[in-house]
């Protein structure tokens, strides 16, 4: 008798057939539509990442380059790296393929998610692939280009904070004062010629 009522219960639960259709009552369900953000052309097609979201991207690359390095740093003993290390690491860094990265939207504003970024909506979609993985990788290589390895390498070894400053608050950086907030409305299109 055990054995049947296990496979009952179990195939109740699998079907979705509980103890109020048992009864004959009919079966409340719950459903709650979450809808996918709405992506502008800009967000969609173009190479570079939106003004919107780059203090987002800045950070989740800081995340990941101070994750790629730290790493390194375990294998060798916590002592610092050669160049030519350290050199390679950020590298593959900025190469990876940023895939756990996308776009979620919280309450109806864009805003980049993934590892080392706050937690957004737990209960929305994100948007990955696409153009996200490319505008990381572009971001990424910008700023080791912009700063240099050896740099960037300093930087970190003073430790996380100090590399997001480095790279996301300075005066020029995505999240500096006055940078941070809603963006900017679209500019008007101008013929080049």
């Amino acid at each position: 008798m055990r054995p049947v009522l296990v496979a009952w219960l179990a195939l109740s639960l699998l079907v979705g057939t509980g103890a109020e259709e048992v009864c004959g009552d009919p079966p409340t369900t719950r459903t709650r539509s979450i809808p996918a953000p709405r992506l502008s052309p800009e967000e969609q097609l173009s190479p570079h990442m939106p003004e919107s979201l780059r203090c987002d991207a800045c950070q989740a690359i800081a995340f990941q380059i101070e994750e790629q390095l730290s790493r390194a740093e375990g294998k060798v003993g916590k002592k610092a790296l050669k160049e030519s290390d350290y050199m390679e690491v950020l590298e593959r860094s900025c190469s990876q393929g940023w895939e756990s990265y996308g776009v979620q939207d919280l309450d109806g504003q864009k805003r980049l998610a993934g590892p080392g970024l706050p937690m957004q909506e737990p209960m929305s979609v994100m948007v990955s692939g696409g153009p996200w993985p490319g505008r990381l990788s572009k971001m990424c290589h910008s700023y080791v280009g912009e700063q240099g390895e050896a740099q960037i390498y300093e930087t970190h070894r003073r430790g996380p904070a100090a590399l997001r400053e480095l790279l996301c608050h300075g005066d020029k950086g995505p999240c500096a004062s006055g940078k941070a907030g809603p963006p900017a409305p679209p500019k008007a299109l101008q013929n080049e010629l």
